[in-house]
């Protein structure tokens, strides 16, 4: 595994290279993968996954590179090292990202992950909690549940200000929020090719009820992807009712649950703690070509950057791991086979380890963060070098 860090800016890529690189990938066996560097416990998780990549334990040949997004960096650089670094994204395709601070005040560098979204282009989000083994999950739950929410736009960089005197009773807040009929396509769509490979239906929406014009874009766009997949089962509910049919049974199948930007966020907020942690799953950007398929895909942790437990080593590093699983899933082509089961050994063996009781303490168990992901690279290790001698790799 070779590696590279930048402070502030990315190295340059010729443009034919590149284009050649992606339409031959036997150009180069390497698989590049771009590394962002956050802040607080999203490092230190961050540092966790990454020995999941090396090739004493995956055996495959990948080139790193890293850019530093830690508040201090993209304060000192004005974020040019966000967007060196989803330069350096698009030209690979592939990301990996630490949790990152977003600082409060108004004219301060304000949130990465929004500038990387919008300039990989970034539109749709992808988070599925999962059954863990050995944990109980809340209200009975034990099939999986999909958010598909939108990447960019509604109230996120939404234009916003104040009328009036300030403090007055008659002061007023107005914000101006968008979102493209691009964006909805997108989310319609891969909302139901995911309940396809999941075997589960779509189910929710936006609250088109009381806007048909705005929210209403999202929910035009689901209908007419319903026709174009009616091998899916499609049940349309209102965000409240969503809210309420989650807590009351509705997810006795596989869910697929398509949203707004917002309304996604809370919702994933909501979906994986039923399942015992928000850390359990992984956090998947993809960045779409004509034909909806991914062209960048960037995996993360969903959960922030958890400053009361930096330096404790016993943060769950679940997610993250499996951000690494996402990642070399997206990533595998019949050229390349050994990284779809180099994802596949990621995935069993995170559960597996849970399962046998190497869990951190916010899933009961007693396991320190480090403890879990050595478990889980042993496993993953030993399951590839066992599939080598087989003959499978």
């Amino acid at each position: 595994m070779k590696g590279r860090e930048f402070s502030g800016s990315s190295r340059g890529t010729n443009h034919d290279e590149t284009t050649n690189r992606k339409r031959h990938p036997a150009v180069s066996e390497a698989l590049r993968i771009v590394v962002l560097d956050g802040d607080q416990t999203g490092q230190e998780l961050l540092e966790q996954a990454l020995r999941l990549l090396s090739p004493n334990v995956l055996a495959l040949e990948l080139e790193i590179e890293r850019f530093d997004l830690s508040l201090e960096n993209r304060r000192r650089t004005s974020n040019a090292v966000v967007r060196d670094a989803a330069r350096a994204v698009c030209d690979a395709g592939f990301a990996l990202k630490a949790a990152t601070i977003t600082p409060e005040g108004a004219g301060d560098v304000g949130s990465p992950n929004r500038i990387l979204r919008e300039q990989v282009g970034g539109t749709v989000i992808i988070r599925t909690a999962r059954r863990i083994a050995g944990v109980t999950p809340l209200g009975g739950v034990h099939f999986p549940i999909s958010v598909v929410r939108m990447a960019v736009g509604d109230a996120y960089g939404a234009r916003e200000w104040r009328e009036g005197p300030a403090g007055a009773v008659e002061e007023v807040a107005l914000r101006t929020e968008r979102i493209t009929r691009g964006v909805c396509r997108a989310v319609a769509e891969h909302a139901f090719r995911t309940a396809t490979a999941m075997g589960g239906r779509v189910y929710g929406g936006p609250k088109w009820t009381v806007s048909p014009v705005y929210e209403g874009m999202l929910k035009e766009e689901l209908d007419a992807a319903a026709e174009r997949h009616l091998d899916v089962e499609y049940e349309p509910v209102l965000i409240d009712a969503t809210y309420a049919g989650l807590m009351l049974g509705a997810a006795e199948a596989p869910l697929v649950i398509p949203a707004l930007n917002r309304d996604g966020d809370c919702l994933s907020d909501l979906v994986m703690p039923m399942f015992g942690s928000i850390a359990g799953a992984e956090s998947v950007l993809l960045a779409l070509d004509e034909h909806h398929e991914a062209r960048v895909v960037m995996a993360e942790a969903p959960h922030g950057t958890a400053p009361a437990l930096q330096g404790k080593d016993i943060a769950n590093p679940m997610a993250m791991i499996l951000a690494c699983g996402a990642l070399l899933h997206h990533a595998a082509s019949p050229a390349h086979p050994q990284r779809a089961r180099a994802s596949q050994a990621i995935y069993q063996a995170t559960m597996e380890v849970t399962a046998a009781g190497v869990r951190t303490p916010d899933l009961g168990g007693h396991a320190s963060m480090s403890e879990v992901t050595g478990e889980i690279a042993a496993q993953v290790r030993a399951r590839l070098q066992a599939a080598s001698k087989d003959g499978a790799l």
